[in-house]
């Protein structure tokens, strides 16, 4: 299930960004990133909706994932139905 990041309280919001970019491994290319800067890439990815934020009933937790991938999924999902 899909949650609108609008839908978060700030805080709560912000934390999730942060705990996402402390746990990923993520290369940001030749130069090194620093925390503040990863913050703000992945919230203006999270703002225009290129990156969701997404909450697994099955696993009972949220996790940040690309719209292609999770639309990658999906489809996925609609050819294992059909």
């Amino acid at each position: 299930m899909i949650i609108p990041w609008q839908q978060l309280d700030p805080n709560t919001f912000d934390a999730l960004l942060e705990s996402y970019v402390l746990r990923e491994g993520t290369d940001y290319g030749e130069q090194e990133l620093s925390l503040s800067e990863k913050l703000e890439q992945i919230k203006q990815q999270v703002i225009n909706g290129s990156v969701l934020i997404v909450y697994s009933e099955l696993h009972e937790t949220v996790n940040l994932i690309a719209k292609e991938q999770f639309d990658a999924s999906a489809m996925e999902g609609q050819q294992d139905d059909g």
